[in-house]
């Protein structure tokens, strides 16, 4: 027997007892040893954790900023290839000027081929009274009605009515195509005549904004408007005005077309009826085109040209030059498109190429350098999907966090969170893409006026008609700049741009009313190939005596003392490749 003081007592144990007692305790102490391992195998553990993530983090920051450095290589390099300074944008205009004249003297020599359309297409602001037109697209059309009450008074009374041409008459041929129009046409001139009973007579004026072939639509219909032979000239106007009028005579409408013209004469048309120096028209929508006037010289004969003035259609769409800034993008574009190597400037400038543009440009940085996450969003693989309203939308939105841009790659891209870093970034190849294809355009618009002589001494007016000219504020600034920095501040303000009068479409209207005021001829004067030849003859020289003035003076060579105005440190290089050019050129 122990004896064993517990609590101020006195416990008796047995020895049995004190083994168990020792025992228990020996547990306790086991246990409580146990513990503290598992809770310092649990220390260790969580600190190697924390140490893999912290090295599994450095490493993916390391990634994520290779990859940003990535996808900033890639848009600046995107920036440098499309970069048009005002060098390039004058060996643009020059060539241009080059081609211009080739194309009107041989028409043989060259690709780029213009078509001389009517003279009597255009008013001479005189014509009153009340007129129809009809505009065709690509599928559908508009109606269009309205007032002119001479050169000091707007258009009033207009009218427009949007109709969509049924996929079977789509698919038809012409003959339905314009038997369906006509029959439309009754309807929208029988409501008119509701308010205003005076029944319509005389000229109908028609005219064709060309349709594109390309884009998700272009694969899934055949389209009769699709006529790749269609140009607007004079014998295929005419050609076509007899369907037309057919199909008008068989409605019992008392109008007739004297021919089917290009909706960007149209739109000269209305300039010349406000301004007779408007000498140029431009069409910046989804396509591209450009009309001038060209001045008709005398016959070799030594008779004077019925004509003292000729319309050009410039399809100025298949423009091109080594000069233009192409890039990979382009270039795969171009090789995927419906027609490979050909409209190679529309596809730098038109509506439905400059979201293309953006497209691929964000599916490489996506494919390359994860910028919308590790798999690549399948919407953006799908071509033509970003439309330039979209495009615009992104470009122009000046919210701190780019919010339009979240909403537009949501919506069209189904393209989730974007940090607003990224979403500077897709401002940015926007912004890329616009400001080339605008300048590019203010360089052509150079060029024209520096082949009709008009830069120096004489104002001009050229008027532009588009969704990308009208509702796309940046691009327009850009081209107006490039403009005002291809010419300087002075001279610049002999170029004159302005937006088409009536809006889309109303060009018909100035068509019919210059048609009804007059009879057009028979024929195109034969003399005009063989005066504009004798004049090109002569433009040639004054072509390379500017460039070669250029090169030595850094001056326009239009009678005028006023500099080009250069880019910082542009001038001297731009002056080397120019006189290059000329120097290789002359050998």
């Amino acid at each position: 027997m122990r004896l064993v003081l517990h609590c101020n007592n006195i416990v008796h144990l047995s020895d049995n007892n004190i083994e168990s007692v020792a025992k228990l305790y020996k547990d306790k102490v086991q246990k409580l040893e146990m513990r503290k391992e598992l809770v310092v195998g649990a220390s260790v553990a969580t600190v190697a954790t924390l140490v893999a993530a912290g090295v599994l983090m450095v490493r993916w920051k390391k990634r994520d900023e290779r990859r940003w450095r990535q996808t900033q290589r890639i848009l600046r390099r995107f920036a440098r290839d499309c970069a048009t300074p005002v060098p390039k944008l004058w060996h643009v205009a020059f060539d241009l000027v080059s081609d211009m004249q080739t194309s009107l003297s041989d028409q043989s020599q060259t690709d780029f081929v213009m078509l001389p359309s009517y003279t009597s297409s255009l008013p001479n602001g005189n014509e009153e009274g009340l007129y129809y037109g009809v505009n065709l697209r690509e599928d559908n059309f508009l109606l269009l009605s309205a007032r002119l009450r001479g050169k000091h008074e707007s258009i009033t009374d207009l009218q427009r009515e949007e109709v969509d041409i049924p996929a079977e008459v789509i698919s038809g041929g012409l003959k339905e195509l314009f038997d369906f129009i006509a029959l439309k046409l009754a309807v929208f001139i029988s409501t008119k005549t509701k308010t205003d009973p005076i029944a319509p007579k005389g000229k109908l004026g028609f005219t064709v904004s060309f349709p594109l072939l390309e884009g998700p639509a272009a694969a899934t219909h055949k389209n009769v408007i699709r006529w790749k032979s269609f140009s607007v000239n004079d014998a295929v106007g005419k050609e076509l005005a007899h369907e037309v009028n057919e199909a008008l005579g068989k409605h019992g409408i008392d109008l007739r077309v004297s021919a089917l013209v290009d909706a960007t004469l149209g739109d000269l048309a209305g300039g010349r009826y406000y301004n007779r120096e408007s000498v140029a028209a431009v069409t910046l929508g989804l396509a591209t085109n450009a009309v001038y006037v060209e001045s008709a010289q005398l016959s070799p004969n030594g008779g004077e040209s019925k004509l003292g003035e000729m319309v050009i259609d410039m399809q100025w769409g298949n423009f091109n030059t080594p000069h233009l800034p192409i890039t990979e993008f382009d270039t795969a574009l171009d090789s995927e498109s419906s027609n490979p190597g050909c409209r190679m400037f529309e596809k730098l400038i038109g509506g439905i190429y400059l979201g293309e543009v953006v497209r691929r440009v964000l599916l490489k940085m996506a494919r390359e350098t994860a910028i919308f996450g590790e798999s690549v969003p399948s919407k953006l693989k799908t071509p033509y999907t970003l439309r330039s309203p979209d495009m615009a939308a992104m470009h122009q939105d000046t919210s701190e966090d780019r919010d339009t841009v979240h909403e537009k790659l949501l919506e069209i891209f189904g393209i989730g969170y974007t940090s607003p870093a990224v979403r500077e970034v897709v401002a940015e190849v926007c912004d890329i893409v616009a400001e080339r294809g605008a300048r590019l355009a203010g360089a052509c618009i150079v060029g024209i006026m520096k082949k009709r002589g008009r830069i120096n001494d004489k104002k001009s007016l050229v008027i532009i008609e588009g969704g990308l000219y009208e509702h796309y504020r940046v691009f327009r600034n850009y081209l107006h700049s490039s403009v005002w920095e291809m010419l300087g501040s002075e001279l610049s303000d002999n170029v004159v741009i302005e937006h088409s009068h009536g809006g889309s479409g109303a060009g018909a209207i100035f068509v019919a009313a210059a048609h009804s005021q007059c009879e057009e001829d028979d024929a195109i004067s034969p003399s005009f190939v063989a005066a504009a030849a004798a004049q090109t003859v002569e433009d040639d020289d004054v072509l390379r005596d500017d460039r070669k003035y250029l090169t030595a003076t850094g001056h326009l060579n239009d009678d005028s003392d006023e500099p080009v105005e250069w880019k910082d440190g542009e001038q001297v290089d731009a002056l080397a490749e120019i006189s290059d050019q000329t120097d290789s050129s002359e050998e």
